[in-house]
């Protein structure tokens, strides 16, 4: 295996083939693999590529300070390499790393209106001050959000074919029990997909390998390499106050509640000392921030207490290599995920909602009476996702649904380690199938299986 085959792969093919296409910009936290496959989609349909690293190459950083003018700009990157050749119609300007050039988004209202060459631009959320890229290239670029692998890249890393993963949604969507072949084979896929993560790096060891070995000291390193960059790029924030969070992450999630504390993290913190952290964090891509609903109905967006909420890491593999050597050996070889109070489940789950654009909110009454983990929607509902460690009663998900005071909740979903089935309230899915959900939920076949109960 050369390389990971990701799902941006397909989109870069479609967005070359759009009549009118803009610059695009390809963004995502660091080393989830979008300068590996920008490169490959520019080595296989273009014949000439011109791939600038503002990073690494900080001689072309003054490219743009005659104007941005096409033709000037390359120009001056011309005079810096004269080997780069410029093709009308069939050349790719690939400029990496564009957190470290800010002009370079002024020019892509330039390369749009000439039109005579493809740009693609890529830079880590941690360093790029979005807003500023933004107010520079308005109305003239597309944007693309990478993320680390979810499971269906790692499916097919393992070696699986789209009609086998077909074959699995057609079963859930006809709410068809797996076979217990298919079962089996694919929650050990989970359970190998939940110990790694989705980071390019991790996934590729271990699928070279067909082991463990060396995974756990990549996802370490990993970990160290995002404090590192938190002490480079927290530009005007206290960089100690964020690492105090980034560190406590797991702590938080073995609690029973897993409800993120600021005044828990340290002797007398307080909220207001640390504004603008966790949203760091979460515009950085290291971590997901799920807020507590006001009350369980639509819409989602605004109706959440932004000051009461839980924090996920953005890829579960970084969750696992950032506890001890005994949980970690635990969950290697004896499978067992619930010793850390369903909080990798949860993480997991959360994750793999992220990865298919939905916001992540929770709710839980004053009362503590009522809560569920997740809320995602359909075309005309809520929909409360409850993530059971093991099999535990649902009385809060059967509250939701069955009670008036919620009218925008008709039904819900339970994911746990059980087979397809739907009792006439909520649809049960294993974990593994959490990445299938939004399919799930915008084919018209489900809301056929609501009405005829």
């Amino acid at each position: 295996m050369e390389r990971l085959t990701r799902k941006i792969d397909s989109f870069l093919v479609a967005w070359k083939a759009s009549e009118d296409k803009y610059p695009l910009i390809v963004k995502g936290a660091r080393q989830i693999g979008k300068t590996k496959a920008i490169e490959y989609f520019a080595n296989n349909n273009y014949k000439s590529v011109v791939e600038i690293n503002f990073a690494l190459q900080k001689q072309y950083r003054s490219v743009f300070d005659d104007g941005f003018e096409v033709d000037t700009i390359l120009k001056n990157i011309s005079l810096i390499n004269p080997d780069f050749i410029f093709l009308p119609g069939d050349t790719l300007v690939f400029f990496d790393e564009i957190q470290d050039c800010i002009n370079c988004a002024t020019s892509l209202k330039s390369f749009k209106l000439d039109g005579r060459y493809d740009v693609i631009c890529s830079g880590s959320l941690m360093g790029i001050n979005y807003n500023e890229i933004e107010s520079n290239s308005v109305g003239y670029k597309e944007d693309y959000e990478m993320h680390s692998l979810d499971f269906e890249e790692f499916l097919w890393a393992k070696g699986y074919r789209t009609e086998q993963i077909e074959s699995i949604y057609e079963k859930m969507i006809s709410v068809t029990p797996l076979s217990t072949v298919e079962y089996d084979v694919m929650i050990e896929n989970f359970r190998e997909y939940m110990v790694l993560g989705g980071m390019p790096e991790v996934v590729f060891t271990f699928i070279k390998q067909k082991n463990y070995s060396r995974t756990l000291r990549i996802q370490k390193q990993l970990l160290l390499d995002y404090e590192e960059d938190i002490t480079k790029y927290a530009q005007g924030l206290d960089k100690g106050k964020i690492l105090d969070i980034y560190r406590k992450i797991p702590v938080f999630l073995g609690k029973e509640n897993k409800k993120f504390q600021i005044s828990k993290i340290r002797s007398g913190a307080r909220n207001r000392e640390y504004i603008g952290t966790v949203d760091w964090l979460n515009n950085a891509g290291i971590v997901n921030v799920c807020c507590c609903m006001t009350t369980p109905e639509l819409p989602l967006k605004g109706n959440y207490n932004p000051d009461n909420y839980k924090i996920y890491f953005r890829d579960t593999g970084l969750l696992i290599g950032s506890l001890d050597e005994e949980s970690q050996v635990d969950l290697r070889h004896n499978k067992n995920f619930n010793t850390y109070k369903g909080a990798i489940y949860e993480n997991v789950v959360a994750d793999m909602l992220v990865k298919q654009g939905y916001p992540i909110y929770f709710y839980r009454n004053e009362k503590g009476t009522v809560e569920m983990d997740f809320f995602v929607r359909d075309a005309g509902s809520l929909i409360p996702v409850e993530v059971k460690a093991g099999d535990a009663s649902t009385p809060s998900l059967n509250s939701l649904i069955t009670k008036e005071q919620y009218p925008d909740i008709k039904y819900g979903i339970k994911l746990a380690n059980k087979n397809i089935g739907f009792n006439g309230k909520f649809f049960t899915f294993p974990y593994f199938l959490t990445f299938m959900l939004k399919r799930f939920l915008s084919d018209e076949r489900h809301e056929y299986l609501l009405e005829n109960q």
